[in-house]
């Protein structure tokens, strides 16, 4: 007997939606979820590009610029990335593509929050290079990224793990 679309049957995920349904569900939780990394991720883009006009700046050597420029270059991608979704959204709206957006806003919020990570990430090292001077900086930095690492994508990659068939 041929499979329908009646949302008397359970689908393949467990519930009883159609797919457009499912692309309605999944949209709601990814627009959620991205409201989140993007207030994050546009506060500290402000505060980065505030700090060049800071006169401390000007002080600041070399290597610390370029660690700057860098931090506030990836801060502009994860802003670009994790603001996304919506642009595309807003664009795609009403044309029957709600699942392909899905997928594809979903994509753009994974790289934003890589993005995010690196952009914290190098913004910590900036930080700490300039209050501390301390050699235990590299060492501190990579005891941060890696709790962000377990945190983003280690404890929700074993959940995932342990949790799915």
């Amino acid at each position: 007997m041929p499979a329908t679309n009646s949302r008397a049957e359970l689908n393949e995920w467990g519930r009883h939606e159609t797919e457009e349904e499912r692309a309605d569900r999944k949209w709601g939780e990814l627009i959620q979820e991205v409201r989140v990394a993007q207030t994050g991720v546009q506060i500290l883009f402000g505060f980065l590009l505030t700090v060049v006009f800071q006169q401390k700046y000007a002080s600041l050597g070399s290597t610390d610029k370029t660690i700057y420029i860098v931090t506030v270059v990836l801060g502009a991608a994860a802003t670009g990335a994790l603001i996304g979704p919506v642009s595309l959204h807003r664009l795609v709206a009403g044309r029957r593509v709600k699942p392909q957006a899905v997928e594809w806003a979903s994509r753009m919020t994974f790289v934003g929050l890589a993005l995010l990570l690196a952009t914290m990430t190098s913004s910590l090292l900036l930080i700490l290079r300039v209050a501390t001077h301390n050699g235990a900086v590299p060492w501190i930095v990579t005891g941060v990224v890696a709790w962000y690492a377990l945190c983003w994508y280690g404890v929700p990659l074993w959940t995932r793990h342990r949790h799915t068939e």
